[in-house]
């Protein structure tokens, strides 16, 4: 069913070869729109690549604060949907009888694209979930040795990545650098959230002692579902922003950014982190 690329004929230009301009055919990264419904009736939509979509509702789900275990789903299923040909771009899931309905409102837009899933909620008031799990309280450590060698880990195995160079990725690590799961998307969010449904339905959540690794910046989106998932580090390749420090602080989570080979900055849990 994962449709993860197209190949289409480019022109490839490269002004210091004295070749001439010439067609040739060019791996790109698929976007498509998946829709996840609660009992058919439409949740939310997001531009993502196809393949884990059921990872992607599930994680969607729980780091919204919709549910909050895997027995809160009594399915969840790729659905036909209106498309002809069908592309299998909806998912829809059956909530139990005890788990309340999502409450949505003009604050809590779900449409998201695949650049920022949170570019449609109005205020922070209103992205900002509260989570289950106590982050503060995981007393794993990670050594800056083991954190500089995750990246390369990462990028070895984004083979979607290797072809396209169009996707982002997140990795799952334990805190011996054991790489548990990838996955890549087009969108950040998306990435992550595959990863977290992933872990949900293996049971694995709360994700004490593990570090999430993502392979673009570290976003207030991005740490608030590592929250929700219980994730007590979460480290970045590029650079955090302001709100994803400071939910860092709140939530007692480990925050690293700019991590590229030995070096990374810690923005905040620095007690984790040993030299």
């Amino acid at each position: 069913m994962a449709r993860t690329m197209n190949r289409r004929p480019v022109m490839k230009i490269n002004l210091d070869d004295a070749a001439e301009p010439r067609r040739r055919p060019d791996d790109l990264a698929a976007e498509e729109p998946l829709e996840i419904r609660l009992r058919k009736e439409p949740l939310a939509v997001t531009m993502r690549t196809p393949g884990q979509d059921i990872d992607l509702a599930m994680g969607f789900l729980l780091t919204e604060g919709i549910i909050r275990t895997a027995d809160d789903v009594l399915t969840a299923q790729l659905c036909a949907g209106t498309d002809t040909p069908n592309t299998y771009n909806v998912v829809d899931v059956v909530l139990g009888a005890d788990v309340p309905p999502p409450v949505t409102d003009p604050s809590r837009n779900f449409y998201t694209t695949s650049s920022c899933g949170v570019c449609g909620k109005a205020s922070i008031d209103a992205v900002r979930t509260r989570s289950q799990f106590d982050v503060g309280t995981d007393e794993m450590t990670v050594t800056a040795r083991t954190l500089s060698e995750l990246p390369d880990k990462l990028r070895a195995v984004q083979r979607t990545f290797e072809r396209t160079g169009g996707l982002h990725a997140a990795g799952l690590f334990t805190a011996d650098g054991e790489l548990l799961v990838l996955r890549e998307d087009v969108g950040r969010h998306n990435a992550v959230d595959k990863v977290i449904g992933w872990a949900l339905r293996e049971g694995r959540l709360p994700l004490t002692g593990h570090v999430l690794l993502v392979s673009g910046r570290a976003s207030f989106e991005l740490t608030q579902k590592a929250w929700m998932a219980g994730l007590p580090v979460l480290a970045a390749v590029s650079a955090p922003s302001t709100l994803a420090a400071e939910l860092a602080d709140e939530a007692g989570m480990t925050l690293v950014g700019f991590l590229r080979g030995p070096s990374m900055n810690v923005y905040s849990g620095s007690q984790r982190v040993m030299v």
